[in-house]
């Protein structure tokens, strides 16, 4: 499956907007779940490959010219337009997705399998607590909007500054806290101090706790040691690692989550 880029839109300094339609979408099926990706392939420089591209015939291709591999939350679905909404985290020409991205023009086309998810914020949790990053955002907005308008949540995302905060459009009781890099004297513990000082409102509460590998373990060990979380009933995943490749962290993601489990 493939969409063609119909338009492009620069939300913060560190990411972009693309929309994708077109008949390479007539088959897109959404799904259920708010934090739905897709398995997005990016073509390397020089590659004999135009989209769309028979996947066997770019395996058999040297490792220079295989498609990269990148997964990418679905920010919206439009049914009525069949219009696909990606944003994408973009640091310059660093990496492959965010590179493509900031490119972009109408006309561009991207392939990808999906799309799949597995998290949607429980219709019977007193309230939500959702946690990331800029690459949990898109999943986080996407949750806080599917909300119904008696629902009640609290979003934690860190982010380098006020440059980087995004609008979120909510029908529910919403709470966003924004915390920057910028001004914390830790930034890589700044999503663990915001959490350690916020107000815990008591009944069952439905956790989505996403992004950066470190920042999402030592979250996640505060939440089950002093706040009783059984993290088994959470969705709780890291993203990325800070410096790691998507590959290098993907080649080891199965022991570190297994190591991550023996926490608590």
């Amino acid at each position: 499956m493939f969409g063609e880029v119909i338009r492009t839109e620069r939300l913060t300094p560190s990411m972009v907007r693309v929309v994708l339609g077109g008949s390479g979408l007539d088959g897109f099926e959404p799904t259920p779940f708010t934090d739905q990706y897709v398995n997005a392939s990016f073509v390397p420089a020089g590659a004999p490959l135009a989209v769309p591209f028979d996947n066997d015939l770019a395996r058999s291709l040297p490792d220079e010219h295989r498609p990269r591999p990148r997964r990418f939350t679905v920010r919206r679905w439009d049914t009525e337009r069949r219009e696909l909404t990606i944003d994408f985290v973009a640091h310059g020409d660093v990496g492959y997705a965010g590179a493509w991205a900031q490119r972009a023009v109408p006309g561009d086309r991207l392939q990808f399998r999906g799309p799949s998810g597995g998290y949607a914020p429980r219709p019977d949790a007193d309230w939500h607590l959702l946690i990331g990053d800029e690459s949990a955002l898109p999943a986080i907005a996407a949750s806080i909007e599917a909300l119904p308008a008696d629902g009640r949540c609290t979003a934690v995302i860190v982010v380098d500054d006020a440059a980087g905060e995004v609008s979120i459009d909510s029908a529910c009781d919403a709470e966003i806290i924004w915390c920057h890099r910028a001004t914390s004297s830790e930034p890589e513990h700044a999503l663990l101090d915001a959490i350690s000082s916020l107000e815990w409102p008591g009944g069952d509460v439905d956790v989505f706790l996403h992004g950066e590998a470190g920042e999402v373990r030592e979250v996640r060990k505060f939440l089950v040691a002093e706040r009783g979380l059984d993290p088994k009933a959470a969705s709780i995943s890291a993203y990325w690692r800070r410096d790691h490749t998507d590959e290098a962290w993907r080649a080891i993601k199965r022991e570190w989550n297994a190591a991550q489990a023996q926490d608590a």
